[in-house]
């Protein structure tokens, strides 16, 4: 796991502005706390800082191999891991080729000299990288199927700059990071973005399971590939061939994604998914997997259930550890830890945080970083075989619209009442529904509740989830840590992806079929308990903070957001106590509030 930074622009020589390079890889230095290299040539200047995973001796970059009669370099800078590496290395070596190294960063260097841009249809991983092939002139940009590793990229008159994070951007001196009223949903809700899209403008992400290509002749522009997309296509297996299959599946995916030369550990919340993938990895590693569950002081008194997050975590996780037999640690964390280190999130985030969520989660990964370098997480169980509250909820499931936003109040309707008719997030919303269900992938001839819940799923996975793996990867790499993410597979996901929806709840509950294909690895009690997504803090005190945290912002005409907010509005929010089947109350809601006001002082941001 790493980060990646670079600039090309034809008919310029790089190799005299290295000194740029350098700035734009140094703001990745968090995510590759080992080691740093960069490469600068006539059109193009890659930088790499590298946390090692794989061959700590041999797995240096940038990574060059020579091709063509003058020997002209091809340049990799990459990050992430490639778990199917030792079976593509094999077939390379029967093709000829030649290695140097163990690492897998030398089999994607290599996939790309024999296969070309077409070498990501063979990976199996989570990864982002950029190929310099200086004989063809031409960068090539690609991430991964689901998304998992993170890739920007900015276009210039005659050529691109990218990197892992907006930061690397910002750092050169050609990116000036903007920001209009139109990123106002946005802002206040970012799992509307659209696949590529940002609140900064003429800042883009490259695409998941797409590849971009610059060359001289679209330079400014970049060609677009998909080279992956889910298929609809009738799922033929009977209920215990497809218990079997998502079985075998996700023990192939974890053995594959245990693999590494530094310490593993696993997060353990205590739920089906989670006790599902430590299980397994607990089988395949020998001695006493380290598992981690995160806490808070004073939850035995405060905690407050909701329909999201019914129940703690912490008595279910250590339950779990005890049946598995894992050397476990609850990371408890105080409210004024909490408080303190968002800004440090945000920094990590280079947008708007989570607040409490984003820094609880920094804390967590920086605890366990002290004896860990990858640690395997649950992400996307849920959008995979359907856990969460709302896809069980028939109102909700057949509202027209986003059913995990459901009927609950929108932030943007905070937008004092001249911003709300120019930016009309109503309609920006309405547009991204309507966009995205038109991009559902159908199956002829399903209707009713398969149908509808085929498109809800597909909602999920190009939305929330998206938002959900940029946080994990954000706050994890900005202490050096790598988290894996088995339920990402993009195998496992396609498979699923045709179980139909009364296949899925088979067993009367949500995500049965992954309770039926891990019954005999968790204990009783979390494979009988409800889904409770990932714990907030319920200290009444720090809901107090947040709340006169937005009072004082409505007062401050200093604020990048004065003028654009309703006082009224903001208040009625706060008198209804927010809590809905999303939030756990009024401050949870209106975080994003002072979140945008700190990330657009922090980046000298106004709207225009």
């Amino acid at each position: 796991m790493c980060g990646i930074a670079g600039w090309v622009e034809f008919g310029r020589d790089l190799s005299r502005h290295k000194d740029t390079l350098q700035r734009m890889t140094d703001t990745m230095r968090r995510r590759g706390p080992d080691d740093s290299g960069i490469w600068a040539g006539a059109d193009a200047a890659l930088g790499h800082r590298r946390l090692a995973v794989i061959d700590i001796e041999g797995g240096r970059q940038p990574m060059i191999a020579e091709r063509g009669p003058d020997g002209e370099p091809v340049v990799l800078v990459y990050s992430g891991e490639v778990y199917n590496f030792a079976e593509l290395r094999a077939v390379l070596c029967s093709r000829g080729h030649r290695f140097q190294s163990r690492s897998d960063t030398e089999v994607v260097l290599r996939s790309y000299l024999e296969w070309g841009e077409r070498c990501v249809e063979r990976f199996n991983g989570m990864f982002a990288f950029a190929v310099w092939d200086a004989d063809r002139r031409t960068l090539l940009l690609a991430r991964d199927q689901l998304g998992v590793k993170p890739l920007y990229y900015a276009p210039l008159p005659g050529g691109v700059v990218f990197a892992s994070e907006p930061k690397g951007l910002i750092a050169h001196p050609r990116f000036t990071p903007r920001v209009g009223e139109e990123a106002l949903p946005l802002l206040l809700n970012a799992r509307l973005a659209m696949p590529g899209e940002t609140p900064l403008r003429g800042m883009h992400e490259v695409r998941p399971g797409h590849v971009l290509r610059f060359d001289q002749e679209g330079a400014n522009n970049g060609r677009e590939r998909q080279y992956w997309a889910l298929a609809s296509r009738e799922h033929t297996d009977d209920l215990e061939r497809t218990i079997g299959t998502v079985r075998e599946l996700i023990e192939d995916i974890v053995a594959r994604q245990v693999v590494a030369d530094v310490p593993v550990s696993c997060l353990l919340s205590g739920g089906l998914d989670s006790t599902t993938v430590s299980a397994l990895a607990a089988r395949e590693l020998p001695g006493r997997l380290r598992t981690f569950c995160v806490d808070f002081a004073g939850d035995e008194r405060d905690f407050r259930p909701t329909a999201l997050r019914p129940e703690r975590d912490a008595p279910y996780a250590r339950v779990a550890a005890e049946h598995l037999g894992t050397d476990h640690s609850d990371v408890v964390l105080t409210a004024a830890e909490v408080t303190a280190a968002v800004p440090a999130a945000r920094q990590a985030r280079d947008l708007p945080s989570l607040g409490q969520f984003d820094s609880s989660m920094y804390l967590l990964f920086e605890a366990i970083r002290r004896s860990s370098t990858v640690a395997i997480s649950a992400e996307a169980a849920d959008e995979v075989f359907g856990g969460y509250p709302w896809y069980h909820d028939p109102a909700t499931v057949w509202r027209d619209g986003f059913p995990w936003l459901g009927d609950a109040p929108r932030l943007a309707g905070c937008l004092a009442p001249d911003v709300w008719e120019r930016v009309r997030p109503d309609l920006a919303e309405a547009d991204r529904y309507a966009t995205l269900r038109a991009r559902v992938p159908r199956l002829p001839g399903e209707a009713g509740l398969d149908a509808r819940m085929r498109e809800v799923l597909f909602f999920s996975l190009l939305g929330p989830l998206a938002y959900l793996l940029d946080r994990k990867d954000r706050m994890s790499m900005a202490v050096g840590l790598e988290v894996r993410v088995p339920f990402c597979d993009h195998r496992l996901v396609e498979y699923a992806w045709n179980v139909p929806w009364s296949m899925k709840t088979a067993g009367g509950h949500p995500k049965s079929l992954l309770r039926m294909a891990a019954a005999d690895l968790v204990p009783r009690a979390t494979l009988d308990r409800p889904k409770s997504g990932y714990p907030g803090l319920h200290d009444p005190a720090h809901e107090a903070a947040v709340l006169a945290a937005v009072s004082r912002l409505l007062r401050d005409r200093t604020s990048p957001l004065h003028g654009v907010l309703d006082a009224d509005r903001v208040g009625q929010l706060v008198e209804s106590g927010g809590r809905t089947m999303t939030w756990l109350n009024a401050a949870h809601l209106l975080l994003p509030l002072v979140e945008v006001d700190a990330w657009l002082r922090e980046y000298g941001l106004t709207f225009g």
